[in-house]
């Protein structure tokens, strides 16, 4: 059975945010846990992830926001066949967080969908466009959504959740 790796950003995403309802109601889902959630290292983080990907019994999905896409991501790299594909939520701007962005200029080997807000504090649409098309990304621009976090009103968000499902089935499709 598929599983699906939730992989949140700086601080983890607390019990109303939309991964946490993702985590909920998604079967066979497991959280990635990091060592220090206040301390952003890409290369610590993608280690988890990694981590992660090698202790799921089969193939997954991601499902990760801000400084978690950075690090599925950089640990997707390395394990792209246990990968059915990602969606990757408000990613962060590696600049922002003093992250060599060279390690992250690369083509994901598997289908992924990024999916932004046209206000989002943390990153500009467009670094974020740009890091979907560095990865070979499909990008969606949700409009004024803010972070796409609890802050900017997303607890439990249907609208991701349809996203995610429409994403799994057109990957599916095309295999």
């Amino acid at each position: 059975m598929e599983q699906v790796l939730i992989v949140p950003g700086l601080r983890n995403s607390g019990p109303t945010h939309w991964q946490s309802w993702f985590e909920s109601i998604l079967p066979n889902t497991r959280r990635v846990e990091q060592a220090d959630w206040e301390r952003t290292c890409l290369s610590d983080w993608a280690a988890r992830v990694r981590e992660a990907i090698d202790a799921s019994p089969g193939p997954l999905w991601i499902v990760a926001h801000s400084f978690g896409c950075l690090a599925s991501v950089t640990a997707a790299f390395t394990r792209p066949e246990r990968i059915r594909g990602a969606l990757l939520v408000a990613p962060a701007d590696p600049e922002r967080f003093g992250e060599p962005v060279a390690l992250l200029e690369e083509k994901l080997a598997f289908p992924s969908l990024v999916v932004a807000s046209s206000n989002d504090p943390w990153v500009k649409s467009e670094a974020a466009e740009y890091w979907a098309g560095q990865w070979g990304s499909a990008y969606l621009n949700i409009g004024a959504a803010g972070h796409i976090n609890v802050d900017s009103g997303h607890g439990p968000w249907p609208q991701g959740r349809e996203l995610f499902e429409e994403f799994r089935k057109q990957t599916a499709a095309r295999r």
